[in-house]
């Protein structure tokens, strides 16, 4: 149920539907909850409830399909993940750019000795 804690419904929503995602609770059919089914849970409107989607579509957590509804795209979980915990996923970037990093610098050595026979 959405709360006021001075954060947009549809954000509380999107939120929890993340958190959700994240925790693997949609992977079997790999479809979230139609809006009506979003409305009761949340106790919120409909168009709250379309905004959610909305939002987690941006983020590409999931693809809408009117008529259909909306599902998760195949790396859901990982960006869900990422998410809901930034630090961590700057923690990772931070690593990973450090790995690019290096293995440039060997490239770049190895164009030097190449250029020097």
């Amino acid at each position: 149920m959405v709360e006021w804690t001075g954060k947009f419904a549809y954000q509380q929503v999107a939120d929890d539907l993340r958190r959700r995602i994240a925790d693997g609770e949609f992977v079997v059919n790999g479809q979230l909850p139609s809006l009506a089914d979003l409305q009761r849970t949340y106790k919120v409107t409909v168009t709250v409830a379309r905004a959610a989607i909305r939002q987690l579509t941006m983020d590409g957590l999931v693809v809408s399909h009117q008529g259909k509804g909306a599902f998760l795209t195949s790396d859901a979980a990982g960006r869900a993940t990422q998410h809901a915990d930034p630090i961590g996923a700057v923690a990772s970037l931070r690593e990973e750019v450090e790995q690019l990093r290096t293995e440039v610098a060997d490239l770049r050595e190895r164009v030097a000795t190449l250029e020097r026979s």
